[in-house]
């Protein structure tokens, strides 16, 4: 398997930083090929060469970007889509600014979809891929939505059910597609957060890592199926 998995292409979003550098960290240390995917070409690059990883500048929110990015890297068997914002703590449903809403769903719902769509194609054809999105308790209606913050409650809702969509579509496939809750995570979203973008990384890695037959459309937590 460590032979297989050192001819395996990993593509992170959002991973100049924080969790996506980690998990990026942690899948190079697993011998994958590693690219780190982020918007700013200045920060990605230079994550990319301390880890000795490739750094592909890509803003999910961009049709034209992701579409340079897809020549760029190529065919992946692994992605992780890690890239989001969170623009609106503290905003009840009632009164949240709508231009907030639409900015955090265009890039945790939109994003991460755009991108899904232009690398799982590949991984249908070669008959193998995973599919990983980071996704948040908050969006989740049995452990309760949050309306502290509408608008990334509802963008990670809404990944949930784009998840479950995409695992229909490949099932059977070989492509499993999978959300994964981390927890609260200290980033830069999150500076408060106890949990280390490095321990959370072993949730995204697990569910980025799963055997043949293993759950698609499932929704994890600490390596185990949580409600959605």
């Amino acid at each position: 398997m460590v032979g297989r998995e050192r001819r395996r292409t990993a593509l992170v979003t959002g991973a100049n930083r924080g969790l996506g550098l980690a998990v990026g960290t942690l899948l190079h240390a697993r011998g994958f090929r590693v690219v780190l995917g982020g918007r700013d070409e200045e920060a990605v690059t230079a994550a990319a060469s301390e880890l000795g990883a490739e750094a592909v500048v890509l803003d999910v929110s961009d049709d034209a970007s992701v579409k340079r990015a897809t020549e760029r890297v190529g065919r992946v068997d692994v992605l992780v889509n890690n890239a989001g914002t969170f623009l609106d703590r503290g905003d009840p449903p009632s009164a949240v600014p709508l231009s907030l809403v639409e900015a955090t769903l265009a890039v945790n719902v939109l994003g991460a979809w755009r991108v899904s769509q232009a690398f799982v194609p590949g991984m249908v054809e070669q008959g193998w891929g995973r599919v990983v999105m980071v996704s948040s308790g908050t969006g989740s209606f049995a452990n309760g939505l949050f309306p502290q913050a509408p608008a990334y409650s509802a963008s990670k809702a809404a990944l949930n059910a784009v998840t479950v969509l995409l695992a229909k579509e490949t099932d059977g496939t070989g492509v499993l597609v999978n959300a994964v809750n981390p927890g609260l995570v200290r980033t830069r979203m999150r500076p408060d957060a106890e949990r280390s973008p490095e321990d959370a990384a072993t949730d995204i890695a697990y569910a980025a890592t799963l055997p043949d037959g293993a759950a698609s459309g499932v929704f994890f937590r600490s390596g185990a199926v949580v409600g959605w």
